[in-house]
């Protein structure tokens, strides 16, 4: 079994005090940071960017998983390279040369990424995965936090695991939307290893025991 690692989104995070929470959720345990880039126009809502990205960048040393929620992703891969993007998400919906803008990513050194919202068939993105390391699966709509998760995304993680299985591929499967404890567990169950978490993470007593309860679970599996 893969490791379980969360990755809190920032979206849920108090943004006049990005680094204190950040530290905060370092010390709780998780391992990257879930940042959500929206142009208003692939999705209905606007949120940070790359000055954003650049300046937390210099205050933690956590990877950023930076997820691409824009229009057209092949026009900024040098911009949020440089900023400090550890992973890159595109979405396969987005217009954009999806083939050619996740090897420019791979090229930057970055850890490329495909992602597909809750009403794209896995499938539409099978023949990307040989030029991925991880498959986003949106568990709710994209642009807003807060959402109730999708079942509908169970099959879905399950479907891209027997892919990457059968293709002999060492690929992540992360999900995020609506993510807590429960269906922290279904995903788990389901194939997944990376969980986004935002709300069940920044807005806890206590993140560690949330982290510690899932990663303790996919450790029993």
């Amino acid at each position: 079994m893969r490791e379980i690692i969360l990755a809190p989104s920032l979206l849920s995070a108090n943004f006049a005090h990005l680094g204190r929470d950040s530290d905060r959720m370092e010390k709780a345990g998780a391992k990257i940071l879930h940042f959500d880039v929206m142009d208003g126009a692939f999705v209905p809502n606007i949120s940070f960017g790359i000055p954003v990205l650049k300046s937390l960048n210099k205050y933690t040393d956590m990877p950023m998983d930076v997820h691409l929620m824009i229009e057209e992703p092949h026009r900024y891969i040098d911009q949020f390279a440089d900023a400090g993007a550890d992973y890159i998400t595109i979405h396969i919906e987005a217009e954009s040369d999806i083939e050619g803008t996740l090897k420019k990513i791979a090229e930057r050194g970055c850890i490329p990424a495909i992602s597909v919202k809750p009403g794209t068939p896995a499938e539409d993105a099978f023949k990307y995965l040989p030029l991925v390391k991880m498959v986003l699966v949106m568990s709710v709509e994209p642009g807003f936090g807060g959402q109730s998760f999708m079942p509908i995304a169970l099959d879905k993680i399950t479907a891209f695991r027997k892919e990457a299985d059968r293709l002999g591929l060492d690929i992540d499967i992360e999900v995020d939307g609506g993510i807590g404890i429960e269906t922290g567990k279904q995903v788990i169950d389901a194939g997944a290893n990376i969980l986004v978490a935002g709300s069940a993470l920044f807005n806890a007593d206590d993140p560690a025991a949330v982290i510690n309860e899932l990663k303790n679970y996919g450790k029993s599996k």
